[in-house]
């Protein structure tokens, strides 16, 4: 079986979320399970000198940009056993950052037509492209369009995985003939709202479409959850499947990672010697017996931050507890969290930067993990967070609902804490029933002996889509 994922962005090249972090580990997982497995992204000046100047020059060739052709370069590095081929233009890509152009349809009609033009150039024959979210969803598209007629592409089969249904890709009518060179025969398969929807062609000219957890799956074909592709969504539901998410556990490992001030297996009291490091190194007070709750999140709406900024005052106000949060995004959120922690210099750090190494620090000195999300396809920081023994306290939404159980007293089961209304006091409720748990060291360690013993890997998650690679070409 040969697969080429192609991706806006894949760990450890350049990373801005959750999607860099299952490109980079999702191949390796395929590898492992025997599959030949590539990754294909565009060269972004952004991507690391000690990566780029270990990149081979493959070939040149011209890319047809609706009636223009333009420049393509083909790069290649080996990272892992994985080949990584880069598509490079500097004009499209030689910038800062890798989204929020005003020429994104653009640029990403380009790096999707350089995928299919590149791979004779790059002599591999995929049985299956698996394109991720809308930087790669005409991919399905354009092959139908242009290049079914050519017997090196006629057998191909694409898989078209939705990592955040709220980022579709949407641009002019124009773009249509302009950047895809295609006819109006094809604009009903891309049409929303008298526009060019990206996502909508790969869902519709995909052979199989995934998402990254089964409550997602089903929560995208309701109206609220839907943004306007609910109703298609349904239409293909018999080739739609959720597939949880894993991470790299081999990176994610609390015994191994050199970026810890402690490293432990599943021992608390070694844990907590990275939570007294972490709150010297912030300025906060060194307690360890103060609960410590963290955020390592994007500051933007849909990660339920307005409930915390609710709330917050009222629980560090009362509450005995430490709060630590790192991440970037919209200007007001980071605003707001900066004044608070002025506030409250003794409780709360306020951490408004990207900084991989301190997100492992906080993973590893947190008690509990903060995620009140609006919505949340699959999640990676909860399972970051419960590797390293950090207890998760999130909504029922998407992947968190598959990810994290409620902890019963009862018997003992569970992984975390769980409120399902999008309610800042139901949040708030339920980080105090933690803490309450916190300060009762025999249940606390069964709760965390549960975190500790999951099985967060890639290894279910890729046989799974082994399954469906089967099944679209057998």
């Amino acid at each position: 079986m040969k697969v080429l994922f192609a991706a806006a962005e894949a760990d450890p090249f350049i990373k801005t979320g959750g999607l860099a972090d299952v490109i980079g580990a999702l191949p390796k997982a395929l590898k492992g399970a025997g599959v030949d497995v590539r990754v294909i992204l565009p060269k972004y000046r952004g991507i690391p000198e000690k990566f780029s100047s270990q990149m081979e020059h493959v070939a040149d060739l011209d890319v047809p940009v609706g009636w223009r052709n333009q420049y393509c370069g083909i790069k290649r590095i080996v990272h892992d056993g994985i080949p990584v081929y880069f598509i490079d233009n500097e004009y499209y890509f030689g910038r800062d950052g890798i989204y929020g152009y005003m020429d994104d349809g653009e640029r990403f009609a380009f790096f999707n037509r350089a995928v299919l033009e590149c791979l004779p150039a790059i002599d591999f024959q995929p049985d299956v492209l698996h394109c991720h979210d809308w930087h790669a969803a005409v991919i399905p598209l354009l092959l139908q369009g242009h290049y079914r007629h050519n017997p090196f592409y006629s057998g191909m089969r694409t898989v078209f995985t939705i990592h955040n249904l709220l980022y579709q890709g949407v641009f002019p009518y124009s773009v249509l003939g302009e950047l895809l060179g295609l006819s109006d025969n094809y604009f009903l398969a891309v049409e929303y709202y008298g526009n060019v929807n990206f996502m909508k062609g790969g869902i519709v000219y995909s052979d199989h479409v995934t998402t990254v957890s089964p409550t997602y799956a089903g929560e995208i074909r309701t109206a609220y959850y839907g943004y306007g592709l609910d109703g298609l969504l349904s239409s293909r539901a018999d080739h739609l499947s959720g597939i949880v998410n894993g991470i790299d556990t081999k990176s994610y490992n609390p015994a191994s990672d050199q970026q810890i001030y402690t490293r432990y297996r599943s021992n608390l009291g070694k844990k907590a010697e990275n939570k007294t490091a972490l709150q010297q190194e912030l300025g906060l007070p060194v307690a360890p017996e103060i609960p410590l709750v963290a955020m390592v999140t994007r500051l933007v709406d849909s990660k339920g931050l307005d409930l915390l900024t609710r709330v917050l005052d009222e629980l560090l106000y009362y509450d005995d507890i430490q709060f630590v949060l790192l991440g970037t995004g919209d200007e007001s959120y980071e605003r707001w969290f900066r004044e608070a922690a002025w506030r409250y210099p003794a409780k709360l750090s306020s951490q408004i930067l990207f900084n991989d190494a301190l997100s492992r620090k906080i993973y590893a000195a947190s008690d509990l993990f903060l995620m009140p999300s609006k919505f949340e396809p699959c999640g990676i920081s909860q399972l970051i967070a419960l590797r390293y023994g950090s207890i998760p306290v999130v909504r029922e939404t998407g992947g968190l609902n598959d990810t994290v159980h409620a902890y019963n007293e009862e018997t003992g089961e569970g992984n975390g804490f769980t409120f399902k209304d999008y309610n800042a006091h139901d949040m708030m409720y339920t980080l105090r029933r933690a803490v309450s748990f916190y300060h009762k060291p025999e249940h606390w360690k069964k709760i965390t002996k549960n975190a500790f013993v999951g099985d967060y890997s890639w290894s279910v998650s890729a046989q799974q889509y082994i399954d469906i690679y089967n099944h679209i070409t057998g």
